[in-house]
């Protein structure tokens, strides 16, 4: 009979619990979860809190006695099966959904909870690019905010928080501070270089974000991304982590460019930073990474 997993988890408020995983495995609850032949899997993490995982996309739900708090819904397809795994574990409704940032891979198909009445919140730079490039999959923001929001529901609170542009122009972090657990898209993928050629990144602002956001109170981090091999919940010091690989990176170019090295393809021949050489995706992205630093020192952007 087909499964699907639900990892029940628990995260305390120490980095060393956050590493600790006990893996449950349960039949299907569901015929269409059962069909789909999706890579589906939903980890609890802490009381009330849940990673939902879709290949090598993550969210997070926060289950309340007074409703949900549901994220990014990634697709259609993927929103279906949150339904479906928020549906296992509760019959409240789900009352707000939550985006991350503008980009459609994480926040289209939001559309079922929609029409299950729940409200969708946003950074308000986000509503702008969903006005100006219209797709019909993206829920429109009922909720926009400038800074900071915070939503509190049956208990639970969830910090919303912008820091500007860096990948794109509206993402943010979600803090759950009971749990001392930050969600953080995109940015932050532990152990795994920059994607590819770092699309709608800004490397300086980036660090600058990495930074602020290592001055807030939390012990580990949801990240937006992971294989399956890679538990729910990361150590906090993934985010340091990240930070000081992009200064590694630019110092590295910067270093050849201040020696009159311009030559793309040079740069990408020659500059190496051993020091990650076993992090996700080396081989196949560092020579992109190097494309868009050199981008950066070439162009000003």
């Amino acid at each position: 009979m087909p499964q699907f997993r639900i990892t029940i988890t628990t995260c305390s408020r120490s980095v060393f619990m956050a590493v600790l995983w006990t893996l449950v495995s349960l039949p299907a609850f569901s015929a269409d979860l059962a069909g789909s032949g999706e890579d589906v899997e939903t980890s609890r993490v802490a009381d009330g809190v849940y990673v939902f995982r879709w290949g090598v996309y993550r969210n997070m739900f926060v289950v309340t006695d007074e409703g949900v708090i549901a994220t990014d819904p990634l697709n259609a397809q993927a929103a279906q099966l949150l339904m479906n795994e928020i549906r296992m574990i509760t019959d409240q409704p789900v009352r707000y959904v939550v985006y991350s940032h503008q980009h459609w891979d994480h926040v289209a198909g939001g559309k079922i909870f929609k029409k299950a009445g729940a409200m969708f919140v946003s950074q308000e730079n986000c509503l702008r690019h969903f006005k100006r490039r219209r797709n019909p999959d993206i829920v429109m923001p009922d909720i926009v905010f400038s800074d900071r929001y915070q939503l509190a529901l049956g208990g639970k609170t969830v910090e919303l928080q912008y820091f500007g542009p860096n990948h794109g122009d509206c993402l943010i972090t979600m803090r759950l501070p009971d749990e001392k657990l930050l969600f953080i898209v995109d940015i932050v993928t532990p152990k795994r270089i920059a994607f590819r050629n770092m699309p709608d990144d800004s490397p300086p602002e980036l660090i600058r974000t990495l930074r602020e956001i290592e001055q807030l109170e939390f012990d580990a981090i949801i990240p937006g991304h992971g294989p399956d091999s890679m538990p729910p919940v990361s150590p906090g010091s993934a985010v340091r982590e990240a930070r000081e690989y992009l200064e590694a990176l630019m110092a590295a170019v910067k270093s050849e460019w201040d020696k009159g090295n311009h030559d793309l393809a040079r740069l990408q021949a020659g500059i190496k930073l051993p020091a990650y050489r076993n992090w996700q995706a080396y081989d196949d992205w560092l020579a992109m990474n190097v494309e868009r630093i050199w981008a950066y020192y070439h162009m000003g952007w």
